[in-house]
């Protein structure tokens, strides 16, 4: 039955709603793959158990006649940063190893609502700090594409690398993902994969493990547009219990998809031809700009001149909330506990802490208390914040002039594990094409365009307008039936 690993989200619900299968057997196909691919470090624990229990609810809901939910029959991957009622969650840290929340996130609820399974908690970057998978406490997670020529690991991209592997690997018809600055996106391009991170609040954050609160947003991360679009409906919507969640109804997205892009005007930053880019991510941009244009669009240039500081600005407001945010681990409530004979509360904290955080958490944890210690608060987060205003406006006036933007999701195809990780500098430019609509909370989408000459993934970013996640989702669908991008990893795990 390995068949069944080969379909999509909307295939597995329609195939389980009408009788071609049961939703059973789709979790037992995917719980043997998911069992022979560990090579990929995908998973930081598997719930094989999860998934039959939710599939043998549908499957039993069929039988009855009743209705199976937007997601009835479908198993998925889950992000470790999203808490899970009695499973072990640990935003892949020492510090919460054998953390089991006595409470279920939102959007993990509201997924099992709509008639989900889960197949376990995927590996991420620690915190959701990094963009190459490379931080976590439990391994690296290896990308199931390989350079042409080597057999190298490659990287999945960050922070989302255990839901874009275990998603390209065919592990996972689809699976969460969490975008702070890029870590939908990054990872969806790295993979040959899409994802879409929604406008800021509309997937709730409550039971989410924070990083950076004024961006975390949570998005899906499948094969297809059609497949983003169903699980974003069933993930996304009012949560009183966030304060930051849109209180607005949710958009038909599935019913709304439409491909023909007549009348629409597709905005085209300059400043974004930036120095360093591969010439075959601008070559796959201008592609893009084909596709777009043969759906219907008129390309239009446009200007977002704040781009350039974007991605500083990200990088002192961002460790600056994690700073805040992370006080709470200190090994009084929950968690690791480090005490050493004789040791007194302050000693408790800092052994603690230097024993549950990884390199990367420590250097933002410094930088963000950095920036937000007297005499430097105004000098660098008040700026950082100026600077966010600036950007946001930039896409406003844009926005005047378009309906979506296009650009590059990175500057470079995978690269291999270890090539920057000594260069945080270089590991945080992958993420200068994907800040800016995090800096503004917009709705932004990767979608694949193309293989490069070494082999591998290259994806296009589609930007829209606050709420206007329907608009991104028809350019993506639009880009999608034009670029024909069928490319599968060869299986080497």
């Amino acid at each position: 039955m390995t068949e069944l690993t080969n379909l999509g989200v909307k295939e597995i619900r329609d195939g389980v709603a009408g009788g071609d299968f049961t939703a059973r057997e789709v979790a037992e196909s995917f719980n043997a793959a998911v069992a022979a691919a560990a090579e990929l470090n995908a998973f930081i624990v598997t719930t094989p158990d999860h998934a039959l229990a939710a599939a043998d609810a549908v499957d039993a809901k069929r039988a009855k006649g009743d209705d199976l939910g937007k997601m009835g029959g479908v198993p998925i991957g889950m992000k470790d940063l999203f808490a899970t009622q009695g499973v072990q969650t640990t935003a892949a840290s020492h510090i919460l190893e054998g953390f089991k929340p006595q409470y279920e996130s939102t959007v993990s609820q509201n997924l099992w609502d709509a008639g989900a399974g889960m197949l376990g908690k995927l590996n991420l970057d620690q915190f959701a700090m990094g963009s190459s998978n490379e931080t976590s406490y439990f391994g690296n997670v290896s990308s199931p594409w390989r350079k042409a020529g080597t057999n190298a690991a490659m990287s999945p991209g960050g922070s989302s690398g255990g839901s874009s592997a275990a998603v390209a690997a065919r592990i996972v018809p689809a699976a969460t993902g969490t975008d702070t600055g890029g870590s939908i996106r990054q990872p969806a391009a790295f993979t040959g994969i899409c994802g879409i991170k929604p406008t800021y609040g509309r997937c709730s954050r409550w039971g989410v493990v924070a990083f950076a609160s004024s961006l975390d947003q949570a998005g899906p991360m499948a094969r297809s547009v059609e497949d983003c679009a169903i699980m974003l409906e069933a993930m996304a919507g009012f949560d009183p219990k966030d304060s930051t969640s849109l209180d607005m109804p949710v958009p038909a997205w599935e019913a709304g998809l439409n491909a023909d892009l007549k009348g629409k005007k597709v905005g085209i930053p300059r400043e974004y031809r930036m120095d360093g880019t591969d010439q075959e991510i601008l070559d796959s941009w201008e592609r893009g700009k084909e596709w777009l244009r043969d759906a219907g669009a008129e390309i239009v240039d446009v200007s977002l001149p704040h781009t350039k500081y974007a991605l500083p600005a990200y990088y002192i407001v961002a460790p600056a909330e994690a700073s805040s945010n992370l006080a709470r681990y200190d090994g009084v409530r929950y968690g690791l506990r480090e005490l050493p004979d004789g040791a007194g509360l302050q000693d408790m904290y800092a052994e603690t802490r230097e024993a549950g955080f990884g390199d990367e958490v420590k250097r933002r944890i410094i930088i963000g208390t950095y920036v937000l210690s007297a005499g430097f608060y105004d000098a660098y987060y008040n700026q950082a914040q100026k600077v966010r205003t600036l950007v946001a406006r930039d896409f406003n006036e844009a926005f005047a002039q378009c309906d979506v933007i296009l650009a590059p999701t990175t500057p470079t195809a995978s690269f291999p594990l270890g090539e920057n990780s000594d260069d945080p500098l270089a590991m945080y430019l992958n993420d200068v094409f994907a800040v800016p609509a995090s800096l503004a909370g917009l709705p932004a989408m990767s979608v694949p365009g193309m293989l490069n000459s070494d082999g591998l993934p290259l994806g296009l970013q589609l930007v829209g307008r606050p709420f206007d996640e329907q608009g991104v989702l028809n350019a993506g669908l639009a880009i999608q039936q034009r670029a024909g991008f069928t490319a599968q990893p060869e299986k080497w795990w």
